[in-house]
């Protein structure tokens, strides 16, 4: 069911995803229900600008759903054939780390989908960001299959060998299903870092 999510301002979230092919159909219908909802809500998309893996498969979702679909990408990348031909709006820049300050920057929300090195890398970034009170909006890790449990047993134990403050722990939030995902858009708080010592100015 479509919902509008226009009261807290979520224009376009940025998803962090596998670009790999050889993966289960279970990841490819979460990527493709997840550009679904984005398209239905009206909220672009933002990725990587991939035509491969779970990154082709939900631009392609949610253009075929009348989305909008933004790909943020570096030259080296078009030039080795990674870029997907069709998105709304392309981004080209000159760095992987411009890339993805621009894919955070613009966004209202991250959202990760299973991935590998790259996807895991994103998702530990932007969650440093947003420990240090540069992005403050939500981290939302989309656990299909259970991919991320290991991961979310190792955010336990940084918190329990206290390496993390226990309130980190409300930096992310866990959902299974894109639904889910649509839920929680509609419905966070505003993260106020109150407890960490740096002076900060946002993306």
């Amino acid at each position: 069911m479509k919902r509008n999510l226009s009261g807290n301002n979520v224009r376009g979230v940025v998803v962090y995803c596998a670009s790999s092919a050889h993966i289960e159909d279970v990841y490819f219908d979460a990527a493709r229900e997840l550009g679904k909802a984005l398209a239905e809500n009206s909220i672009t998309c933002i990725t990587g600008a991939g035509k491969q893996g779970l990154m082709g498969a939900v631009n392609d979702s949610v253009l075929e759903n009348g989305g909008k679909a933004k790909g943020i990408i570096p030259q080296f990348m078009i030039d080795s054939g990674w870029c997907h031909p069709r998105l709304s709006e392309l981004v080209v820049t000159e760095t992987m780390h411009e890339r993805k300050f621009l894919m955070a920057k613009q966004s209202d929300a991250a959202i990760a989908l299973p991935g590998g090195f790259g996807t895991l890398e994103e998702l530990a970034e932007i969650l440093t960001w947003k420990q240090l009170g540069l992005y403050k909006n939500p981290v939302i890790i989309l656990n299909v299959n259970g991919y991320y449990d290991p991961l979310l047993v190792m955010f336990d134990k940084m918190i329990r060998e206290k390496f993390l403050h226990p309130d980190y722990r409300n930096m992310w939030q866990v959902v299974d299903s894109p639904g889910e995902v649509m839920d929680c858009l509609q419905n966070f708080e505003a993260w106020k870092p109150s407890f960490t010592k740096y002076d900060k100015k946002e993306l």
